[in-house]
């Protein structure tokens, strides 16, 4: 008796084509095609989870380094000015301080400048 993949293939050809909906011409409709590009848009998808954390950093440190030139203070100096202050803020949060709260900021890049001039 010869086997045969009825269910069990319609059933992954199925989950393939539900992945690949919204693709232009073949890469919805033709298997071979679809498989390709569920592939390729599977491989996208692993690398650009780690490319969206790369591209957070250096947004965050984009929005710093405008905020510390505005108080008359470089990047790199503002970094190791909070070292020296031991302020354990990370980027993430100095960032959004000084998008949000400028104020704030501002008591933190005086700390900063107090620490680096007492050191």
């Amino acid at each position: 008796m010869r086997v045969r993949y009825g269910k069990a293939r319609r059933r992954s050809k199925k989950r393939l084509f539900k992945e690949a909906k919204g693709n232009f011409g073949g890469r919805s409709k033709l298997l071979r095609t679809v498989k390709e590009t569920v592939i390729r848009s599977r491989v996208y998808a692993y690398r650009d989870r780690r490319v969206r954390k790369r591209m957070f950093r250096q947004l965050w440190i984009t929005r710093l380094t405008a905020a510390c030139r505005e108080r008359g203070i470089s990047y790199s100096q503002f970094i190791n000015g909070l070292k020296v202050a031991n302020l354990e803020l990370n980027r993430k949060t100095l960032s959004d301080l000084a998008v949000l709260y400028p104020q704030v900021f501002d008591e933190v890049v005086e700390q900063v400048k107090a620490a680096k001039a007492a050191a």
